[in-house]
């Protein structure tokens, strides 16, 4: 019988109850993901392992393999657990694919299973499939092939693929946060590695209209648009504030332009504060790389972080350009054509040490709580779900 072997790791370090209730939250994200894809499934459980039956084992392991928790998945053939038994299942399987000269490896694992040893699953079933296939020889180095097995109180269950899956805990288990989402590359990252860690997530995107490129919002949403496929099944929503009230204060008081950027990154975490409250969210998740711009050197950041009055989260604090581009390109949110995605407030020297007090004194004098009110009071909402932006 075919099945789908779902593999999850750091759920094993919690305790009973906790462990169980991340499960829980597991399988309830898992069939809400098949559930919206239309696929039908039932679900059977064993210690450290979840099967999953259907008539579409493809279909339910890409699913399943953006499922956050989950550490890979297989399509296993699923046996009894004398070794006759998986050795035959195993040479069945290697024939289709393991070819004479080709090097192989057998990978065994056996738990609640008595009467052999790990070692001996794969020394028999090695020597079962190279009766099956003359000439393949073992390596288990660097094999050209590998066959997955393993015994366990539930069966036997053979494969030969484990799909990677991102791991980390299931989503929901810690709370939820709001997340500065931009057009750019870090902030969608910022946002699917607290995903990653369990945290389910309200996008905001701060809207500077006239100040921002033509393709700023467009971008923004898109990214909000990509992320939703990582959480299938749940409604994202992305709450946008209009900012360019902001901008058009500071240029009217003639703020120099050199403090524009830290004023402007204040006033985000200000509304955000206050958002993350209506949202009865646990704390702000910013895109921020230490030193990556003028605004996020560590001089700054002092200046900036106590405009918020929650906790601020900054996931790619210590991140490369490169590392953050690289996760973008695995999890479909990196664009190499974005359009013009320019800040047309951005000066061309911003201060990268601005002094707090006269940081606060300029904000009185454009009457920043007032804009961070009639900003949060206007707030519009986009909502996304299963890659789809919903109509309003």
């Amino acid at each position: 019988m075919k099945c789908v072997l779902v593999r999850y790791g750091e759920l094993f370090l919690k305790s009973e109850p906790v462990k169980r209730h991340f499960i829980g939250l597991l399988l309830r994200n898992i069939k809400k993901a098949l559930d919206a894809a239309g696929i039908p499934h039932r679900f059977e459980l064993s210690r450290g392992r979840m099967l999953i039956f259907g008539d579409d084992e493809e279909r339910i392991a890409a699913v399943v393999s953006r499922i956050f928790g989950v550490v890979d998945v297989s399509i296993a053939t699923r046996t009894g657990t004398d070794l006759n038994t998986l050795g035959s299942a195993a040479a069945g399987l290697a024939t289709g694919r393991l070819k004479s000269g080709m090097s192989f490896a057998i990978r065994a694992k056996r738990q609640g299973v008595s009467g052999y040893t790990s070692q001996q699953m794969g020394v028999e079933i090695g020597s079962a499939v190279a009766d099956a296939v003359p000439g393949a020889r073992v390596d288990l180095d660097n094999p050209d092939y590998e066959l997955f097995v393993e015994a366990r109180e539930t069966g036997g269950f053979v494969s030969d693929a484990r799909i990677p899956a991102p791991g980390g805990l299931p989503l929901g288990t810690q709370g939820r946060a709001c997340v500065l989402l931009s057009s750019g590359i870090d902030s969608p990252v910022a946002s699917w590695l607290m995903m990653k860690r369990g945290a389910e997530v309200t996008h905001i995107h701060m809207d500077g209209g006239r100040w921002a490129g033509p393709d700023v919002k467009a971008a923004a949403i898109e990214n909000h648009r990509r992320l939703s496929l990582w959480c299938s099944g749940f409604v994202l929503p992305m709450l946008i504030v209009n900012s360019e009230p902001v901008y058009d204060a500071m240029e009217k008081s003639k703020i120099p332009p050199r403090n524009r950027c830290v004023i402007c990154k204040r006033f985000m975490l200000m509304a955000g504060s206050t958002l993350v409250r209506q949202q009865h969210a646990l704390a702000l998740v910013t895109g921020e790389s230490l030193g990556q711009v003028a605004s996020q050197t560590l001089a700054n950041l002092a200046v900036i972080d106590p405009a918020a009055d929650i906790p601020v989260i900054r996931p790619l604090i210590t991140y490369d350009k490169q590392e953050s581009i690289d996760i973008a390109r695995r999890i479909g949110t990196f664009d190499a054509h974005p359009g013009d995605l320019a800040c047309r407030a951005v000066p061309a020297m911003p201060t990268t040490a601005a002094e707090a007090s006269e940081i606060e004194q300029f904000e009185s004098g454009i009457g920043i709580k007032d804009l961070v009110a009639t900003a949060v009071e206007t707030t519009g909402i986009v909502r996304a779900k299963d890659g789809v932006i919903q109509e309003p």
